[in-house]
């Protein structure tokens, strides 16, 4: 079982940067998962990219997580 969800939509992201909550990015590739960063508050969305802790990361390369 998951101890973190997955965040895709905008509305995800909406909530996620209005409850100042901490998101993560990760690198997933097959079956191999890899920290690029621990992450902060969503700063700024759009369809191509979130920001996090005034780094930009493309949606469509990586993943965001945060607690559920």
């Amino acid at each position: 079982m998951n101890t973190y969800r997955v965040l895709q939509t905008d509305m995800e992201y909406l909530a996620a940067a209005l409850t100042q909550v901490r998101v993560s990015v990760w690198h997933v590739l097959d079956d191999r998962e890899h920290i690029i960063d621990y992450g902060g508050p969503v700063e700024a969305y759009s369809a191509v990219s979130i920001k996090i802790m005034g780094k930009r990361y493309f949606r469509d390369t990586f993943e965001f997580r945060t607690k559920k």
